[in-house]
């Protein structure tokens, strides 16, 4: 099956579900090429970078679960290569 990869940006404004984010985010650790997290203290949140090379259907299907949890902003964008 044919992958793509997408950088997925995740905003935590509630760190009280960063428990349920890690679960999610073990789930689909095969396809987490890298993941970069950074604290921002003085604002309260955390900004989590993540690159995923999985099937489009996969990368749709973690944003999603990510998206659905509260205190999360998620956006996700996808490479051109490879790409017709």
């Amino acid at each position: 099956m044919e992958t793509r990869i997408a950088l997925i940006g995740v905003i935590v404004e509630d760190q009280e579900i960063t428990d349920r984010l890690n679960e999610i985010l073990h789930e689909y650790a095969g396809y987490i090429v890298g993941r970069m997290g950074i604290p921002y203290r003085e604002r309260g949140i955390s900004i989590i970078s993540l690159v995923v090379d999985a099937p489009e259907k996969t990368v749709s299907a973690l944003s999603g679960r990510l998206g659905m949890l509260p205190g999360l902003s998620v956006k996700t964008m996808y490479s051109k290569a490879g790409q017709p």
